[in-house]
């Protein structure tokens, strides 16, 4: 990556204010592209667009590369002549203003979609993307969830339960209609993203994507290649499952359930599904973030039997090997989490920036690798990720010993920045940390908007190892783009040499509210 100082934002398609219930591709993902660039930022980080599974997570999606079609804008489909106004009824999409309801976007969404379907005329450039097949395993596979009632493919019956390649074309063949409405959803959606994301190109912002290392056991990867990629038993049952071990903040660990892959089988085709699944992405997006980089050194596998993390093993990545060749890809390394001297040397050798968090950063250790004195410049500065408490909820919880240690550390930080700290309450301790943030020499910083807002634990992205409605469902509303939000980022970006040169304020229509 270019190495010129710059700040973003992360904001979830999913929490962009909408009246469609969940965030869309639509008219506020191209406010929020002016209000970014109105402040003077030009990286918009979003999270994985893959379509949600188990608990709506995007992290634990049913394919690893198609795309998510509840934030399909449904007013544009209306300006396409594929619905009318009148037949989105938004109490059927949302009930509250705050929060996705995936229930309702299941059932209702998708049948909006399938009426917009109903209407589409196809054409040269459907039957050309239909052609060239990039999608077609996973509309084959949302089908095969169709026909059995949305179950997992281990549920399904014989002789779809065992991928086969005839047996799979010959039912495209028998369900056309249906197999062709999941290609509908990723041509619109492609439509809709490029559009968005030249938007956002033209303007200077550039979108920085997110992949998970893992997919689904649930998915269309598992289903089709199973044992080719997957560590699995003669009944296509997981060898081993994905989690971290125990650590100061989960003493049972983190089982995510995930099958891990066989690195050794992977290695013989030279890594080719990841090759392409690393190129995919990047024609998606600007840059790329992987999530827990760490397991392309060593791995945490745990036996399928276990009902925690506790009792799992280390197994060795394909290190390097798989980043020979891509070496200037523009990659963010989330290298979070239990690090040690073989992550280091990963992330040397392949030269991505990795990333530090100033939720970490305050703990009175004056060698904590996450306090900006420590940094060098090759990384993304957060104060958050999406798996973090918003700050001010962190500070709200530290009780009268933790708050005196991180008030201490936090003032001795701003002091070697030449920042004055303003510790009145928690929100302008935020702000302090923002700037501070803002402040480092890192090369990249991205601030969650939540923390810009100096919001609470009720927006908060994701609670880790939990299942709950009010993870990934946090949603912002139009008045939270304020003109105060916006001055505050602008002059930050302004005083630490962090604007948009491809962007001047003035030359944006935003209009945000005062």
């Amino acid at each position: 990556m270019k190495k010129t100082r710059k700040f973003g934002l992360l904001m979830p398609i999913s929490s962009l204010p909408s009246a469609e219930g969940i965030g869309t591709l639509g008219e506020e993902a191209y406010r929020f592209v002016d209000f970014l660039c109105a402040a003077g930022g030009s990286v918009w980080q979003v999270l994985p667009l893959n379509p949600t599974n188990y608990g709506d997570s995007p992290y634990q999606s049913c394919s690893s590369d198609a795309l998510n079609y509840y934030f399909i804008d449904l007013f544009a489909l209306v300006k396409d002549g594929l619905l009318k106004k009148n037949e989105i009824k938004l109490s059927e999409l949302s009930d509250i203003p705050r929060r996705v309801n995936y229930g309702k976007q299941f059932t209702n969404k998708i049948a909006l979609l399938r009426k917009a379907y109903s209407r589409f005329d196809g054409g040269e450039e459907f039957k050309r993307f239909v052609e060239k097949g990039d999608y077609a395993d996973f509309a084959v596979f949302m089908a095969l969830k169709a026909k059995f009632e949305h179950a997992s493919w281990t549920e399904w019956e014989e002789p779809y339960r065992t991928y086969d390649k005839a047996v799979a074309d010959k039912f495209a063949s028998e369900n056309k209609s249906e197999v062709l409405f999941w290609q509908f959803t990723q041509f619109i959606f492609l439509k809709q993203w490029n559009a968005l994301k030249g938007y956002a190109n033209a303007r200077g912002v550039s979108i920085m994507g997110d992949i998970p290392l893992y997919v689904a056991y649930d998915s269309v990867e598992v289903w089709n290649y199973g044992s080719k990629l997957f560590r699995m038993d003669e009944n296509r049952n997981p060898a081993g499952v994905a989690g971290c071990p125990p650590d100061a903040f989960t003493e049972d660990g983190q089982l995510w359930g995930n099958p891990v892959y066989d690195w050794e089988k992977m290695a013989a085709d030279g890594y080719g599904w990841w090759n392409r699944r690393i190129a995919g992405c990047l024609k998606l997006y600007d840059i790329l973030r992987i999530d827990h980089f760490r397991g392309f050194d060593r791995y945490y596998e745990v036996p399928p039997e276990e009902q925690t993390a506790r009792h799992g093993s280390w197994r060795d990545g394909p290190k390097e090997k798989l980043f020979e060749d891509k070496l200037d890809f523009k990659i963010v390394a989330e290298d979070l989490g239990v690090i040690d001297d073989g992550v280091r040397r990963l992330m040397r050798n392949v030269g991505y920036p990795g990333m530090k968090v100033l939720v970490f950063a305050f703990d009175g250790r004056y060698d904590n690798e996450h306090k900006p004195s420590n940094y060098t410049n090759n990384f993304v500065c957060y104060t958050g990720t999406h798996d973090n408490m918003p700050i001010r909820q962190y500070i709200d919880d530290l009780n009268e010993y933790e708050r005196g240690v991180y008030t201490a550390d936090l003032l001795r930080e701003c002091a070697a920045f030449g920042i004055t700290a303003d510790l009145t309450n928690s929100e302008t301790m935020c702000r302090t940390v923002i700037r501070l943030a803002f402040a480092s020499v890192a090369d990249t910083v991205i601030i969650p908007y939540w923390d810009v807002l100096a919001m609470g634990g009720e927006a908060r992205m994701n609670l880790p190892s939990t299942v709950s409605d009010k993870n990934w469902s946090w949603r912002f509303v139009k008045e939270d783009f304020s003109e105060d939000s916006l001055n505050f980022l602008s002059d930050e970006a302004q005083n630490t040499d962090r604007v948009n040169k491809n962007q001047n304020r003035n030359d944006t229509t935003v209009t945000v509210k005062s």
